[in-house]
């Protein structure tokens, strides 16, 4: 059991993540192995993210010095918060690819892993987004891509009628 002092620097460091965080993420680790969540904690370094480990009870005080009302009990019997300083389309790839990844080879096995991603609550919007949209935007391709597949979906017709007409002059000489 934690000391008076051991909660106050764990809500120490959890009101100076909250600070700088856009987005949080709840999940549930039970059942995710230690080197696993060393994983998880170092690809969320990339993109500016902490995996912090808070009590319920600490996290609910947390959140509604904040003003920001979640029902933490709620959520899950064991609860990892990740603090993120990017918004929630760069927050949601690293978690959901973690999840799907540690799932194993088969298709249950990755669905019932990427259960454990209990949803979100966007800070800047002050909305909680559930879990099966932050599942739906980890599986969306980064924004470059989309804008190529975008760019690509509107060249195609005028690359297809070029075409026709090079075949037409060609038949015409």
């Amino acid at each position: 059991m934690k000391t008076r002092t051991q909660k106050g620097e764990e809500l120490k460091t959890g009101k100076k993540l909250l600070e700088k965080s856009q987005v949080l993420v709840f999940t549930d680790f039970s059942k995710v192995g230690t080197a696993d969540t060393r994983k998880l904690r170092q690809q969320l370094k990339e993109i500016g993210a902490k995996y912090f480990v808070i009590k319920k009870r600490l996290l609910g005080l947390l959140l509604k010095e904040q003003g920001i009302e979640i029902d933490t009990k709620a959520l899950g019997p064991q609860l990892g918060t990740i603090f993120s300083e990017s918004d929630i389309e760069k927050s949601s790839a690293p978690v959901y690819k973690f999840f799907y990844g540690i799932g194993g080879d088969t298709k249950a096995g990755r669905e019932e892993s990427v259960k454990k991603i209990l949803g979100a609550y966007d800070i800047k919007n002050r909305n909680f987004i559930e879990a099966k949209d932050i599942v739906f935007i980890g599986q969306l391709p980064p924004r470059e891509v989309l804008l190529g597949q975008l760019f690509g979906m509107i060249a195609a017709p005028i690359s297809s009628l070029l075409c026709i007409l090079k075949e037409k002059s060609k038949r015409s000489s």
